[in-house]
């Protein structure tokens, strides 16, 4: 709602007053709608682990399968928060490949449900005793990240 209001008053100050209530209904409408549409994504977002493997259904729908032969295992790393010198705790589910495959941010997913991961899917797991920065683990491990993380602005 912080979002919307501003766009309307803005709508509402460009636009001649008397004409623009269709302009912003309209937008006040279609504005709604995508909403509610990300709300409805985000309500079906899931994801199943089990010893067969994982099956994660993203926030776009598409669904995404890693059957437990392709996983070689689970990492676990402390990850300092940007601008910070607090952690939290990341896990990986680390493919044959060496690519990540799946993540639990530890701002999202509690300890307890991580613990029962690798116990899940039967692999083995790695826990990285020191913490580490984004841009370290960019440096050591870049195909545990996601295709944003990859790359840094500062550069």
């Amino acid at each position: 709602m912080a979002l919307v209001l501003p766009l309307l008053a803005a709508e509402l100050w460009l636009l001649d007053p008397s004409g623009a209530w269709p302009v912003v209904a309209w937008t006040a409408a279609i504005i709604a709608a995508l909403i509610i549409a990300a709300w409805i994504a985000y309500q079906r977002t899931q994801a199943s682990l089990s010893t067969y493997g994982i099956v994660e259904r993203g926030f776009f729908g598409g669904t995404y399968t890693v059957a437990a032969r392709d996983i070689a295992g689970v990492l676990r790393v402390q990850l300092y928060r940007s601008n910070s010198l607090d952690t939290s705790q990341e896990l990986f589910v680390v493919s044959r490949n060496g690519r990540g495959v799946f993540r639990m941010r530890g701002r999202f997913w509690n300890t307890a449900t991580m613990d029962r991961v690798a116990r899940i899917l039967g692999t083995e797991e790695t826990v990285r005793p020191e913490p580490v920065t984004l841009a370290e683990l960019r440096q050591t491990d870049p195909e545990l990240l996601y295709w944003f993380e990859r790359r840094s602005l500062s550069r």
